[in-house]
């Protein structure tokens, strides 16, 4: 990273100011290999995990192509999070980075292939629909300081939000107001289905323990009555009642039992996690140090979010 480089992306504006968090940023003491099956290919693909210098941040590896995690690089995308650049696409990244966020992986290498080495559509596999794969992984492996080539250190900045910030469509909104320390507020309403309804979670102090025994966990959802037109669009190929769980508006929960109550709400919030941590530059702190208040997001709404902290929009 160039002084130059280093400064521009660390630079305050009048909505965030940039600080150190006193911590170290870190990277996984181990590789960590997976395999599975995406959740709208369809497809199996490979994910290794690398530890990475200090300062590298994350960035997704499909050699010759580097595609870092970052906003700049986020393409819209129907019920997932896309990375895009030069032709090479990686869907639904957000789990993952959702993990890799939350449990401090600041530096990360992820590499990922598929069966077919000239496809250049790729997916993360979904598992069971949660992140928990992948925290009990990196629990597995453990972290250690990231360091340069000559064994230095490097503090890990976080964005710390100065004003309100918000971004909105139609009635889905998410806003972020000054806090000392991370808030999130999520509220989502499905009123046309009974056993979902509206239901609001809260998240108080966000550590890695609480987000491996309250978030990670959560699987994602779908109404069984959209699950045909979604079809036909072309996604959930590899959907099934082993990686999603799926609630009829007539019948309630297909495949229970749930793992809390409110698992649908605690998913948007693993998925905001994810989303979030495309704000994350050099090795920095992705999620903003703020209250966060968001009401029927999407993968698209989270991603203008952050485009709005960024000040690309």
């Amino acid at each position: 990273m160039t002084v130059s480089s280093a400064l521009n992306a660390f630079k305050s504006s009048k909505s965030i100011v940039w600080k150190s968090t006193g911590r170290l940023q870190q990277t996984i003491a181990g590789c960590i290999e997976r395999k599975g099956k995406g959740l709208h290919s369809g497809k199996v693909s490979t994910v290794k995990l690398w530890p990475e210098l200090v300062s590298k941040g994350r960035y997704f590896d499909f050699q010759p192509n580097v595609i870092r995690a970052s906003i700049e690089f986020a393409e819209e995308s129907p019920l997932c999070t896309t990375l895009c650049k030069d032709g090479v696409k990686i869907r639904t990244v957000e789990h993952l980075l959702s993990a890799l966020e939350a449990m401090e992986v600041d530096n990360c290498r992820i590499e990922i292939k598929n069966s077919d080495p000239g496809d250049c559509d790729l997916e993360v596999p979904i598992f069971d629909g949660s992140a928990s794969e992948w925290v009990e992984a990196i629990e597995q492996v453990g972290l250690k300081e990231a360091t340069d080539r000559c064994g230095n250190c490097c503090e890990k900045m976080a964005a710390y939000v100065n004003e309100p910030v918000h971004v909105w469509r139609n009635d889905s909104f998410v806003a972020a107001f000054p806090s000392p320390e991370i808030c999130i507020t999520y509220g989502i309403d499905f009123r046309q289905v009974q056993a979902i309804g509206c239901q609001w979670f809260s998240v108080t102090s966000l550590d890695n323990s609480f987000y491996s025994k309250h978030i990670a966990l959560s699987r994602t959802f779908c109404i069984y009555e959209e699950v045909e037109r979604m079809q036909n669009a072309g996604l959930i190929k590899g959907g099934g009642l082993e990686n999603a769980l799926v609630c009829s508006a007539s019948k309630g929960w297909l495949n229970p039992p749930l793992r809390f109550p409110d698992e649908p709400c605690r998913h948007k919030v693993l998925d905001l996690i994810g989303d979030a941590s495309l704000f994350a530059r050099f090795g920095s702190q992705g999620f903003p140090v703020a209250h966060i208040v968001a009401y029927k997001g999407s993968h698209a709404l989270h991603s203008d979010f952050v485009r709005r902290l960024s000040g690309i929009i």
